[in-house]
C-alpha cells in the first residue's frame, strides 16, 4: 500500500498536472485522487454540508496515508478554486472534528503548482506551509514546473526541478 498520495486538483483533469503528477508517479509510489471527482462543498458555519464527499474523504487521507502532495495548476496567481475549496474544508478538522483534524499531526505535506511560464509570484506558498504549521504537520517541500511556449511539454530547465522534487520522496 503507498503511504504518499497525490490530490490533483486542477479545473482539467487532463491538463498540464495532469501530466505532471503522471512524470512525478512514474514508479506508481503514490495513489493519486483527482479532487474534481469528489463532491466538496464550501465550508459552513451550520455545518449543513456533511452529505458531500468531504468528510469520507479526509477520514480516508488521515487513516491511509503519512505524505499527501497537494498539485496545483496557478490561477490568478493563487491555487485552483476546486483546492481553495479543500483547505476551506479542513476548518471542519478544526471546529465540528477535533480529534480526527488532531490525527494529521505529524504527517507530511508538499506542494506542485505549475503555469505556462517560470513566473510563480512571492507568497504562493505561503498558505500551504502556513496551514503545515497550523495542523501540526511537516511541510517537506515543493516546487514549480512551467511548459514551453507552445504549452505541451514542461520546459527543459523545470524537468530537473521535478526529478529533485521527486527525490525528496525516494528517500
Amino acid at each position: 500500500m503507498n503511504t504518499k498520495i497525490i490530490i490533483q486538483a486542477s479545473a482539467n483533469s487532463l491538463g498540464n498536472t495532469h501530466k505532471i503528477v503522471q512524470l512525478l508517479n512514474t514508479s506508481k509510489n503514490f495513489d493519486v485522487v483527482d479532487l474534481t471527482t469528489k463532491k466538496i462543498d464550501h465550508f459552513d458555519y451550520n455545518f449543513k454540508n456533511t452529505e458531500d464527499d468531504f468528510l469520507p474523504f479526509i477520514k480516508e487521507i488521515i487513516t491511509k496515508y503519512d505524505t499527501i502532495i497537494f498539485a496545483t495548476p496557478v490561477y490568478w496567481y493563487s491555487m485552483s478554486g476546486v483546492l481553495k475549496v479543500f483547505f476551506d474544508r479542513l476548518s471542519d478538522l478544526l471546529i465540528k472534528h477535533k480529534e480526527l483534524g488532531r490525527q494529521l499531526r505529524g504527517k507530511n505535506m508538499a506542494m506542485l503548482s505549475n503555469s505556462a511560464y517560470n513566473d510563480l509570484k512571492d507568497g504562493f506558498t505561503m498558505p500551504f506551509i502556513e496551514s503545515a504549521k497550523y495542523l501540526g504537520m511537516n511541510y517537506i517541500g515543493d516546487t514549480h514546473i512551467w511548459f514551453t511556449k507552445e504549452g505541451k511539454e514542461i520546459h527543459p530547465d523545470a524537468i530537473q526541478k521535478l526529478n529533485d522534487f521527486k527525490n525528496i520522496f525516494d528517500s
